[in-house]
C-alpha cells in the first residue's frame, strides 16, 4: 500500500511539473503574440501616416491639429463615409478593392 501511495505522489509531482511548465510557455506565447500585434500596429500606423504625409504639402509645417481638421473635413464629404464602408466590406469578403 505505502509503494502505492508513493508512486501516486510522484505521478502527481510529475503532472504538476508539466503543468507548470505547461503554464509557462502559454505566459511565452501570449507575450510573444502580443508583441507581434504591436509590431504590426506600429508599422501600420508609420507605412500609413506616410501614405497621409505624401498627400500634404509641407507636412512638416502642419501641427497634428491642422492634419485632424483635413481629416475630418475629407471623411465628412458627401460620399465618403460609404466609400471607406464599401472598401472594408469588400476587403473583408476578400474582393480586391480595385478592379
Amino acid at each position: 500500500m505505502n509503494e502505492k501511495l508513493e508512486k501516486l505522489n510522484r505521478e502527481l509531482a510529475q503532472s504538476e511539473a508539466r503543468l507548470r511548465r505547461a503554464q509557462h510557455e502559454e505566459k511565452i506565447l501570449v507575450r510573444q503574440i502580443k508583441q507581434l500585434t504591436r509590431k504590426e500596429r506600429t508599422h501600420r500606423l508609420c507605412t500609413r501616416g506616410a501614405m497621409l504625409e505624401s498627400f500634404l504639402i509641407r507636412p512638416e509645417v502642419l501641427t497634428d491639429d491642422d492634419v485632424m481638421d483635413i481629416l475630418k473635413l475629407v471623411f465628412s464629404q458627401s460620399g465618403m463615409k460609404e466609400a471607406v464602408a464599401e472598401s472594408v466590406k469588400r476587403r473583408v469578403a476578400g474582393e480586391p478593392l480595385t478592379e
